[in-house]
């Protein structure tokens, strides 16, 4: 079970799906990564993360899926809408089918998400 809302979580990022991504995380989520975040809230995750790179984002390729009864390690490639690319690793802590937190570590520092964005890689 924890394996498809990993699923879910990846391809709501893929086709820009609001509604899965707010279903999908618990009133309590909280995100942390090595950018500076550290437990941001859901609301906060939607408007510094969600809205700044979700239209940049064209297809992951999950590499690894290793799931526990609530916890889940996804390893990832990145493919963006401009042509680049970026691998993470993110620790998914699941809650009764919905994701309580994720904790995001980056690939190389030239392939932060947020440079992305800002065309750096």
């Amino acid at each position: 079970m924890n394996e498809e809302i990993v699923r879910k979580w990846y391809a709501a990022w893929e086709n820009n799906d609001l509604g899965t991504f707010n279903a999908l995380l618990a009133d309590n989520f909280t995100f942390s990564s090595a950018a500076g975040d550290d437990h941001i809230s859901k609301s906060t995750f939607k408007s510094q993360c969600w809205d700044t790179q979700v239209a940049f984002i064209q297809h992951f390729d999950l590499e690894r899926i290793s799931t526990g009864a609530d916890d889940a390690f996804v390893k990832y490639l990145c493919h963006t809408k401009n042509g680049k690319a970026f691998r993470n690793v993110e620790y998914l802590r699941i809650t009764s089918g919905k994701l309580e937190s994720i904790e995001c570590y980056f690939g190389a520092q030239s392939s932060f998400p947020s440079a992305v964005s800002t065309g750096q890689k």
